[in-house]
């Protein structure tokens, strides 16, 4: 079916590879902006470059064991998705690769699934995976917000500290979706579940940074900006003058209007501000300084969040997709994390919201999603022009791209053949098959992609193995997980 996007892209061509000064390849982005994938967001993952995303937003399923579906009739007819988790051979498979590049996960997901269930064992082990996907691809000023709800965030957020470091962790954000909720009745016992949670993680030590401020609520201005110019009608608060810790900490201290103390400010700038009209005086001619309700940019937004309310169907965004989230929460996001023209990347993308959001912000975007129905709302919103407040939205230019391929990395420079690390393999394996794990004279071992290449993987070192004929048939074009789910299940692995 035609979704009305720009055709196919092309395979890349390589171009030369760039580096830093330090001798890496430097992060650039092997996709056009406004891409949208159909695809398993693992594979495509492993196929884009290193430090090449700004900002990433993921809406992923909470394992609430529920199925969702469009209504019919609305304008995401078609679109559903189920989110139920159950444990199979393969996902005790992807533990061991997990325990590969962080030890710590396999303890954290085999404690959940002790505490909670094999559903949640297999739901982080599907989330493991590809958060640390998310690292590689996140530069280091990059951050990461894992939107979930109480199901499984305390236990998301001990797979989010292995990932990205404990240290990085810089908000667990509540966000107030419902002013009440239906799911308080007779017999419930229990208060109404009423929040989503947000797990904000930073790359690095530094992350792009920018305060965003929330309208002041209309009982704190009634109350705080209580005082009205005569001459100009402008409403004001007022704020001490005094320097905080006093002279002890470099304060000027100097009589002004016949009150002596430690100032925040020196004479002259004392002296600046009552001529402009900026100072307020007491009924004892105490100084104290006018802040202006027009001059506020409101109130930092702190790490709950009740002023923006979730969609219904009153909504003139609303699409009727299952779990759409509002623009106003994505902008919120992304005005906080990114500078404009930084990359935004949404690997669960659905109704692609922070996709429509990033694009006007001025902000590059790409989305995944394993249904092909996001391709063709996100086209549809563009259209629609559904931004509500953005009203340099349509002015942009817009050119989906909807793909179906695998990216190839272009961030890895020019390898030599796969095949010339056979010997530094059988050394590294001891000439012990990966599969079986059984010693084989070097002549009875091929060199095996872990991931495959059509799947995004590469002729990394990282990214090989020995296999013995026998288990390289057995594996043929089959998931690495799945190959060593098939080795357990027939009593061959190592």
């Amino acid at each position: 079916m035609s979704l009305g996007l720009a055709p196919p892209e092309p395979p890349p061509v390589r171009p030369p590879p760039l580096r830093y000064t330090d001798g890496h390849l430097m992060a650039i982005a092997n996709w056009k902006n406004q891409t949208i994938w159909t695809g398993d967001n693992l594979d495509i993952m492993r196929g884009m470059n290193s430090e090449s995303v700004d900002l990433i937003y993921l809406d992923p399923p909470f394992n609430s064991n529920r199925t969702y579906s469009a209504p019919i009739g609305s304008e995401a007819a078609g679109a559903a998705f189920k989110d139920t988790w159950t444990l199979d051979d393969v996902d005790i498979a992807w533990i061991g690769l997990i325990a590969e590049k962080e030890p710590c996960l396999p303890h954290v997901i085999d404690t959940a699934g002790i505490a909670h269930g094999k559903g949640m064992k297999s739901y982080l082990v599907m989330m493991a995976v590809r958060l640390l996907e998310m690292r590689r691809l996140l530069k280091p000023a990059g951050s990461v917000y894992l939107h979930c709800d109480p199901t499984a965030s305390h236990y998301l957020k001990l797979v989010m500290d292995c990932v990205f470091g404990a240290g990085n962790f810089r908000n667990e954000i509540q966000w107030r979706r419902y002013g009440a909720h239906n799911d308080v009745g007779q017999g419930s016992r229990h208060f109404g579940r009423v929040h989503d949670k947000l797990l904000f993680y930073a790359k690095g030590p530094e992350p792009t940074w920018n305060q965003v401020f929330a309208p002041l609520d209309r009982q704190y201005v009634e109350s705080t900006y209580r005082y009205v110019e005569p001459e100009t009608g402008r409403q004001f608060a007022t704020t001490p003058m005094t320097g905080p810790g006093g002279a002890a900490k470099g304060n000027p201290e100097y009589e002004w209007n016949g009150h002596t103390r430690s100032w925040r400010y020196s004479r002259e700038t004392m002296q600046k501000l009552h001529d402009q009209g900026r100072l307020y005086y007491s009924k004892t001619g105490y100084a104290r300084k006018k802040l202006y309700l027009d001059e506020s940019r409101g109130v930092p937004v702190q790490d709950i969040w009740n002023d923006i309310r979730s969609l219904s169907g009153a909504h003139k965004e609303r699409i009727g997709y299952p779990t759409q989230k509002p623009l106003a929460l994505l902008n919120r996001i992304i005005e906080a994390s990114t500078e404009k023209g930084d990359v935004v990347l949404d690997p669960f993308c659905g109704c692609a919201t922070a996709c429509v959001a990033a694009h006007a912000l001025g902000r590059s975007w790409t989305g995944i999603d394993i249904s092909p129905k996001a391709a063709e709302l996100m086209v549809h919103r563009l259209k629609q022009d559904r931004v509500g407040q953005q009203t340099d939205f349509t002015t942009q230019a817009v050119k989906v791209i909807h793909r179906t391929d695998i990216p190839r990395r272009t961030d890895v420079g020019k390898l030599p053949p796969y095949k010339t690390h056979k010997h530094t393999l059988y050394g590294k394996q001891e000439g012990k098959c990966a599969g079986c794990g059984h010693h084989f004279p070097f002549q009875n071992f091929t060199v095996d992609h872990v991931v495959a290449k059509s799947k995004g993987g590469t002729d990394h070192l990282e990214n090989l193995q020995l296999l013995c004929n026998h288990c390289n048939s057995v594996k043929g074009t089959m998931d690495q997980a799945a190959f060593m789910a098939k080795l357990r299940a027939s009593g061959l692995d190592a």
